[in-house]
């Protein structure tokens, strides 16, 4: 072949006209674009070509009309040869795997990208691409309630996931920093349906801790739900230990509790912006439905499993109608609500921040433990504990500004 395989890359401030000016060059002599990326930090362009040009003998001519143009408009421009064997290597790496490290944080350091980085590297992965997801950063806003997130796009082949996931754990064990990895498929861009857990989940706290300290026996059940939602209880025995201790309360006592108690940070943000996409919600909980049914009317919920309190003569039996609803008992439903829906598994996110619900977040395509237990964090895909429950849009791919347009 007598044509040349050459990358222009472009750096220099940013303004409009300049891949036109740049392209209409190349255009005059017959190139053909290869491959082309382009991206702009804070006004600065890092601008790159990899171009095909037809026969040798224009070359000179058009890297010498390149070159006038790029001092003409105050950019450094570079040529570099590419060879036939560099351009088939990397043709036949486009089969490789590809996998999306998203950090999260309320600010994200440059010792941050320095640890995940490094782990990148000790994997054998490359990195592509790095994108910023949150809104630019207003440095006079409350550290707290800031929001930060980034995407990672590596590629290469992981032979064991488990251990990727492990390495970076330990960071975010170490650091105030949130690490998941997904693989960047078409299932990542299609969740439709996402099963929350209630309680310390979508509310901040626990509904029976609440209603045992209006019965006086607050100490005793917060105890037992502690120790249950770090794996230590059997779930089942735990729960009717704890409800048989609210025998005889007013059921007064619910609408008390029920004004008390608050959404999770980022809960409304996050549960409008996915019903505007068309995401149905459910929530699978081993708490009260009296609770669930309200947040259902708020948060315009679609499908709601809980626990249905018995009340005679106005007071609480200490029992509920039904059987309990176990770890087991919630995936099972996540199963027939998808199935429902006509989605796959692959489809669906659960949240939960308890050991009974591990075994919904590990058949759903995108399990999420939420400020878990470490026992629960440990043993999930993957974890938030920095952000609020609008953090889960960052984990699908969702910018602020895409946010702000829905």
């Amino acid at each position: 072949m007598n044509s040349e395989l050459t990358l222009v890359s472009i750096t220099g401030r940013d303004r409009g006209g300049l891949t036109s000016a740049l392209t209409g060059i190349m255009a005059r002599y017959g190139v053909r674009v290869l491959d082309f990326g382009q991206a702009v930090i804070h006004d600065n362009l890092a601008w790159g070509m990899l171009i095909e040009v037809p026969a040798a003998q224009v070359a000179s001519p058009l890297y010498r009309d390149l070159a006038f143009k790029a001092h003409e408009l105050d950019l450094n421009i570079r040529f570099s040869s590419v060879s036939e064997p560099q351009y088939d290597a990397w043709v036949a790496g486009k089969g490789q795997p590809r996998h999306i490290i998203t950090l999260l944080g309320r600010q994200i350091t440059a010792e941050h990208i320095a640890r995940v980085s490094r782990i990148v590297t000790e994997h054998q992965l490359n990195i592509e691409r790095i994108e910023r997801l949150s809104g630019r950063v207003d440095r006079r806003a409350d550290p707290a309630v800031r929001r930060a997130a980034i995407d990672v796009l590596v590629r290469g082949t992981v032979p064991d996931l488990g251990q990727l996931h492990e390495s970076f754990l330990r960071i975010a064990q170490e650091t105030d920093l949130d690490i998941a990895v997904q693989e960047d498929d078409v299932f990542r861009r299609n969740r439709r349906l996402v099963c929350f857990d209630m309680d310390s989940t979508l509310l901040a706290g626990e509904v029976i801790d609440e209603l045992a300290a209006v019965a006086g026996v607050g100490t005793e059940v917060a105890s037992l739900t502690a120790r249950t939602m770090q794996g230590e209880l059997d779930f089942e025995a735990s729960f009717r230990a704890r409800l048989g201790l609210l025998k005889g309360l007013d059921e007064r006592a619910l609408d008390l509790v029920a004004d008390r108690i608050v959404l999770t940070e980022g809960a409304e943000r996050l549960i409008a912006n996915l019903k505007r996409l068309g995401y149905k919600i459910a929530i699978l909980s081993g708490g009260f439905n009296y609770f669930a049914e309200r947040l259902k009317t708020r948060l315009g919920v679609d499908y709601v499993h809980a626990h249905e309190l018995v009340i005679r003569d106005g007071k609480l039996t200490g029992e509920i109608a039904g059987e309990v609803i176990t770890g087991e008992g919630k995936a099972a439903r996540l199963k027939e609500i998808a199935t429902a829906e006509g989605l796959g598994l692959e489809q669906v996110i659960a949240v939960g921040d308890g050991a009974n619900d591990l075994s919904m977040l590990r058949i759903a395509g995108l399990g999420i433990a939420f400020h878990a237990k470490p026992a629960v964090t440990s043993q999930a895909r993957h974890a938030i504990a920095t952000l609020g429950l609008d953090g889960i849009l960052y984990l699908l791919g969702m910018r602020d500004r895409d946010i702000e347009e829905i």
